[in-house]
């Protein structure tokens, strides 16, 4: 097993934080990257290190990647520049020793120039840093953040259409990146799409969540100017909200809707389904 601390960025998101507590089931040290090390390490695992990064000031970035061999690296969803900001991490860690990255992208960044996470896996194409980038469909985990006050109110507000969405579980994104950390020359250069068992509609999601909290929710199919201009009625600044507008915006068109074995092949098991999530997250859609 290599030796050395994993950086983990998005440390108490959800995706960071079971990944932090994977590793550390696995005995492997973790280095946490927050904001504020003093009010976050409270949410990390006892003996978890916590260090500050700030994406938007490069002056952070030295340290945190200082005697560090894994990188795991998201993209904050305030974050649209990825030049200063995410590839400069990539070769401050690149010249600091870091032997691999791990990147957390989206399904279809390599071939959607749209989208910010393709100039990071660009970027990491032509850099000497090792890497593996996980793609994965749309985050079951959408239904208790970017949609979670919508179905409070009784509501999804998507541009999807009618079109199927193979939803994945971040935990068990988790657990994949755990497992590239762990043998990291095996997954090298390589790239994995990765989504749930099932693709369903969103209307689906709207008859799953309707019977189990036993009130009525509802799918609205919004246009793709409609979904912007909700988005910013909710306060999403303008440049964050295109960003959301446009990787859903792909979903009308089927762009999430392939299921693919990756995932369970990786993890040996079966991934988790949208109906076990929303069993485990009941409590997170009582209305406010």
């Amino acid at each position: 097993m290599p030796t050395g601390h994993v950086l983990v960025t998005g440390a108490t998101g959800n995706v960071g934080l079971p990944l932090v507590r994977a590793l550390v089931a696995a005995g492997e040290p973790v280095r946490a990257a927050v904001l504020d090390p003093a009010r976050d390490a409270a949410r990390l695992p006892t003996g978890v290190e916590c260090v500050r990064l700030d994406f938007a000031d490069p002056a952070t970035f030295a340290a945190a990647v200082e005697g560090v061999r894994g990188l795991f690296l998201l993209r904050p969803p305030a974050v649209a520049r990825v030049g200063p900001t995410l590839n400069r991490l990539i070769d401050v860690a690149a010249a600091a020793g870091v032997e691999h990255c791990v990147f957390l992208s989206v399904a279809g960044a390599e071939r959607n120039v749209m989208v910010p996470h393709h100039r990071v896996e660009r970027h990491l194409s032509r850099d000497p840093i090792g890497w593996t980038i996980l793609r994965p469909s749309f985050f079951a985990q959408n239904l208790t953040s970017a949609y979670r006050d919508d179905i409070r109110s009784g509501r999804i507000v998507v541009p999807a259409g009618d079109r199927r969405v193979a939803f994945v579980d971040s935990r068990d994104l988790a657990d994949v990146a755990a497992l590239v950390f762990q043998d990291p020359s095996r997954h090298r250069r390589s790239g994995y799409l990765l989504t749930g068992p099932e693709a369903l509609t969103f209307a689906c999601v709207a008859e799953l969540l309707t019977r189990a909290l036993g009130r009525a929710v509802r799918y609205e199919a919004a246009s793709v100017r409609g979904y912007l201009a909700h988005l910013r009625r909710q306060g999403l600044p303008g440049v964050q909200a295109a960003v959301q507008t446009v990787l859903h915006t792909g979903l009308r068109f089927g762009q999430a809707e392939t299921v693919d074995p990756t995932l369970g092949q990786l993890l040996r098991r079966p991934p988790g389904t949208m109906a076990a999530f929303v069993a485990d997250h009941l409590g997170e859609f009582d209305a406010a």
